[in-house]
């Protein structure tokens, strides 16, 4: 894309302005980041004195039943189920960020024999964590705010509609597509 944008602007003989584009969105991206930063290190302190305080645990308790039903083989292991829980946990309260390595912690442990094809407790796994159900969409509240929204959270509603008909379709594509292909990766 910088290649054709280079290109036309040489053969347009828009140049400066292709240079001076750059330049703006380049800033914008460096304010953009820096305010980004900020909002997320506020949202990782408040998840690690979650932590402290037992909330994840207590979370992690309440989504025991449901992840055994979803995942039995993995509910066997308590460091894989607490990474999934953990993973669960982060992804509710719209810290992506902090998710990946604990959702990458819990693949790990669960592809340690899987011989090289995902399970479909794996597939689970990637759908749970792809298509989170977010109580606080902190991330985007974070970016709506950067940009100047009034209100970053009135989105509230729309994100959870979205995230529970996308985290519904998603366990039942996994479930349909898992009973289809039962021999494989089990």
């Amino acid at each position: 894309m910088v290649v054709s944008s280079l290109v036309f602007g040489i053969v347009k003989g828009t140049i400066s302005q292709v240079g001076a584009a750059a330049m703006e969105g380049a800033g914008a991206a460096v304010e953009l980041c820096l305010s980004m930063a900020g909002i997320l290190c506020l949202w990782s302190g408040v998840m690690a004195i979650l932590e402290r305080c037992g909330f994840t645990v207590a979370l992690s308790r309440l989504f025991r039943p449901l992840l055994c039903r979803l995942m039995p083989r993995a509910c066997r292991d308590r460091e894989t189920m607490a990474a999934v829980s953990a993973n669960l946990s982060c992804n509710l309260l719209g810290l992506g960020n902090a998710a990946t390595p604990l959702g990458i912690q819990a693949a790990r442990r669960m592809a340690a024999g899987c011989g090289g094809i995902a399970s479909n407790e794996l597939c689970m796994l990637v759908v749970l964590n792809t298509a989170s159900i977010q109580l606080l969409p902190t991330t985007i509240a974070g970016v709506r705010s950067a940009l100047g929204a009034a209100s970053p959270f009135d989105i509230l509603p729309a994100v959870w509609l979205s995230s529970l008909l996308s985290v519904t379709a998603g366990v039942a594509a996994a479930k349909i597509l898992g009973r289809l292909f039962r021999g494989r990766g089990r």
